[in-house]
C-alpha cells in the first residue's frame, strides 16, 4: 500500500510540474507554437504557379526554422478557387484573375481577398524534337486545331497546313479546372473553356510533358517553367500572333512581343487568414523573395514598382480585384502596372 501511495504521489507531483511549466512556457513562447492550426498555412490552386510558391514555401520554412508548416497543392486554378472561396485554404495560386463566378462564390462564402501579381509566364507550345516539320504556328492555325468544331474532324497535321505530314495530330493540354485551359482557349479560340474535347488533358503539367515528349505526332501547351528544364526532350514552337513568329523567352515577355500567350500570375490571400501573424509574415516574405525566386524557376519577374505596389496594397488593406472577372488576354507588364495602380 505504501508503494502504491508513493507512486500516486509522484504521478500527482509530475502532473503539477507539467501544468506549471506549461503555463510558464505559454507565457514566454508565441501562442502559435501550441496551436497546430495556426502553424499550418494551406495553399492550393494553379500547377503553373506551384513551382514559385513551392520555392517560396521552402525558403520560408527554413527562415522560420520549421515553426510554420506550409502545404502547397495543385488542384488547378479553378479547383483551387472552389476550396479558397469555401474558406478551406489561406492562399490561392492562380494563373489567371479570379472569374465573376468565383467572385460570387467567395462573396457567398464570406471570403474577401487580396489579389497580388507575382510574375509573368510565357505559355509554351511544345512538340517532340522528332517533329521536324514544325517550327512555328499561327494563332489561326491553333484555332483550327483546338476550336470545338475541330473535334472528330481535324485529326491530321496535313488538315491544318497542307505541307505538314498526313499523320495523326495528337493534342495535349490543361484540364478544365486549370487556369491555363481558360487562358489558352480564350487567347486562341476567343472564348474561355471553348475547346474540342478529344485531347489528352491533365492539371499536372509533368504528365503533359511526358506525353508530348514521347510522341512525335503530339503538340501541347505547357507553362514555360515546365518546358525549360525539359528542353532536351521538347521543342518550343514559335507563335505568330500577326507580326511574325516569336519564341517564348524572358526577353520576348518583357518587351511584349510574345503575344497572345504571355500572362500574369497571381496569388490570392484570404483577409481572414491575414489576421494570423504567420500568414501575414508569409505573404510579406513572398513579395520580398519572389523577384529572386521566380527567375530561378524560369518565370519572368515583374518590375520592382509592381512588387512595391502589391506590397503597398497589402500593407494598407486594399483588398479586392483589379480585373472584376474580365479578360486580360495579351496583357503586357506595363498594362498590369496600370491595372494594379487602380485597385
Amino acid at each position: 500500500m505504501k508503494l502504491v501511495a508513493s507512486i500516486r504521489w509522484r504521478v500527482a507531483l509530475l502532473i503539477i510540474v507539467v501544468a506549471v511549466m506549461g503555463g510558464f512556457l505559454d507565457g514566454w513562447l508565441p501562442q502559435d507554437v501550441f496551436s497546430a492550426a495556426s502553424t499550418l498555412i494551406r495553399i492550393d490552386g494553379s500547377s503553373t504557379v506551384f513551382p514559385i510558391t513551392e520555392a517560396v514555401a521552402e525558403e520560408f520554412q527554413k527562415e522560420t526554422r520549421g515553426s510554420v508548416r506550409v502545404t502547397v497543392g495543385i488542384s488547378g486554378t479553378g479547383g483551387g478557387f472552389k476550396k479558397f472561396c469555401r474558406g478551406e485554404t489561406d492562399v490561392q495560386d492562380a494563373s489567371r484573375p479570379i472569374s465573376a463566378g468565383e467572385m460570387e462564390a467567395c462573396r457567398a462564402g464570406g471570403v474577401q481577398f487580396y489579389e497580388l501579381p507575382i510574375a509573368f509566364d510565357a505559355l509554351t507550345l511544345a512538340v517532340s524534337p522528332q517533329a521536324t516539320w514544325i517550327n512555328s504556328v499561327t494563332v489561326d492555325e491553333l484555332k483550327r486545331m483546338w476550336e470545338p468544331s475541330a473535334q472528330g474532324r481535324i485529326m491530321k497535321w496535313s488538315q491544318v497546313r497542307p505541307d505538314w505530314p498526313d499523320q495523326p495530330l495528337k493534342l495535349f493540354g490543361a484540364g478544365s479546372d486549370s487556369g491555363t485551359f481558360d487562358y489558352f482557349t480564350e487567347a486562341v479560340v476567343g472564348k474561355a473553356k471553348s475547346s474540342r474535347g478529344d485531347f489528352t488533358a491533365s492539371e499536372d503539367d509533368n504528365t503533359l510533358v511526358q506525353g508530348i515528349a514521347n510522341d512525335k505526332h503530339a503538340l501541347g501547351y505547357i507553362p514555360f517553367a515546365y518546358y525549360e528544364p525539359n528542353k532536351k526532350r521538347l521543342k518550343a514552337v514559335s507563335v505568330d500572333g500577326g507580326h511574325g513568329p516569336v519564341s517564348p523567352s524572358r526577353e520576348t515577355v518583357e518587351n511584349g512581343s510574345y503575344q497572345p500567350l504571355s500572362r500574369p500570375l497571381f496569388i490570392y490571400v484570404s483577409t481572414k487568414s491575414v489576421a494570423r501573424p504567420d500568414v501575414k509574415k508569409f505573404v510579406e516574405f513572398y513579395l520580398a523573395q519572389v523577384p529572386v525566386l521566380a527567375p530561378q524557376v524560369k518565370y519572368v519577374p515583374l518590375p520592382p514598382q509592381a512588387y512595391a505596389l502589391a506590397g503597398e496594397h497589402f500593407k494598407n488593406g486594399r483588398y479586392g480585384t483589379a480585373f472584376q472577372g474580365g479578360s486580360m488576354i495579351g496583357m503586357k507588364i506595363e498594362d498590369l502596372l496600370r491595372r494594379e495602380a487602380k485597385l
